[in-house]
């Protein structure tokens, strides 16, 4: 089993600061987990704790049932795949891939076989001979994931290791990790600060701020039910719409007003928002729930929303349009078969359904 258990992680630096804070969670085993957040969140130092290169002021990390905190990195059965590729630039790609195999004392016949079937899973045969510096960044990165996968680790570990990469060749390695993985069946945990490679590459998401876990939990669900404000507005891209208003009632409705437009909540949501009415309340909507007024019949629920074109930035197989209100800005991801023109009055639909309703205070979501 190669499952990993973090239970009440902490890291404390010299100076005070408090980096990782009371962290647990599990990554089942042949789960590939991602750690997401923005940058100094602490996952980082999750992972490397995790690989035993950063001690632990307290709480506890098991792999499988063996609990490693004073475990030296080496004896811990992990191997780690970095931003930098950290390979040797003397050495050629065969030797970087065996350096670790030959530590062991493996034989020449079973690192040559290791090797050659590392190197034909990741398209490189014809580079073994090459060295580092003769390598594009994406072969390079393949040369540091072959030398991870010769060791036959029960876990690997990923830190930010597409970060250098231009972004036609991060979404090319994203896809040969994910389909690595499915080969391997091994555990894996990922770092990124990239929420676009956690969506489409984790099992489960781990997202974190300041050093605190604020969700845990499958790609679609955290983007359909954010646990919390930071969370619906870090994930998704672009992000989130969030309007600060307040909830009336009407004639058996609740009204969000926002104070220059208002519109009804779904009948679905009235139970768990009836404790705000005559209260603040935060609405978050995301930009591919605001419609063309003119082309809404897709929408569950549409509210109208007067609005000017703002802004209009086309992208080939969509549009943003960013529309504004008397005091408000949205962000609509919209089809581009007929788009409004910048400075255009157009009318938007709301989808109410599709609404989060977040508490001001807390930030929690309500519905």
């Amino acid at each position: 089993m190669a499952k990993i258990t973090v239970k009440d992680l902490n890291k404390y630096y010299d100076n005070g600061f408090h980096a990782v804070k009371d962290v647990s969670f599990e990554a089942e085993d042949k789960e590939f987990m991602v750690l997401v957040g923005p940058s100094g969140c602490g996952k980082s130092t999750i992972l490397r704790m995790i690989a035993g290169l950063e001690e632990i002021s307290s709480g506890n990390i098991w792999i499988g049932d063996r609990l490693v905190n004073t475990v030296p990195p080496k004896d811990r059965d992990i191997a780690m795949v970095f931003q930098n590729y950290a390979l040797y630039p003397h050495m050629s790609v065969f030797d970087n891939m065996a350096f670790a195999l030959k530590l062991r004392g493996e034989s020449k016949a079973a690192i040559k076989d290791k090797v050659l079937y590392s190197a034909k899973l990741l398209g490189i045969e014809s580079m073994l001979k090459n060295k580092p510096g003769q390598l594009s960044g994406g072969q390079r990165q393949r040369v540091a994931l072959g030398r991870a996968i010769v060791r036959n680790p029960k876990v690997f570990l990923f830190d930010e290791p597409l970060s250098n990469l231009d972004a036609k060749l991060r979404v090319a390695m994203r896809a040969e990790i994910v389909k690595l993985h499915q080969q391997l069946e091994n555990t894996m945990i990922y770092v990124t600060h990239d929420q676009v490679e956690a969506m489409t590459m984790a099992d489960r998401i781990v997202v974190m701020k300041d050093g605190i876990i604020h969700q845990i939990d499958t790609p679609l669900e955290i983007y359909n039910n954010p646990a919390n404000v930071f969370v619906a507005g870090f994930i998704g891209s672009p992000a989130i719409n969030m309007v600060e208003g307040k909830l009336t009632g009407s004639g058996g409705d609740l009204v969000f007003d926002s104070g220059d437009f208002s519109v009804k909540s779904h009948p679905e949501h009235k139970k768990a928002l009836d404790p705000y009415q005559g209260k603040p309340i935060l609405m978050g909507i995301r930009p591919e729930d605001i419609y063309d007024a003119r082309f809404d019949s897709m929408a569950d629920f549409p509210q109208r929303v007067k609005t000017v074109c703002d802004l209009v930035e086309p992208l080939g197989n969509e549009y943003h349009v960013v529309l504004k209100s008397a005091r408000h800005s949205f962000t609509a991801r919209f089809d581009p078969k007929e788009l409004p023109k910048m400075g255009q009055d157009l009318e938007i639909s709301l989808n109410m359904l599709k609404a989060h309703f977040f508490d001001p205070g807390t930030e929690i979501r309500v519905v």
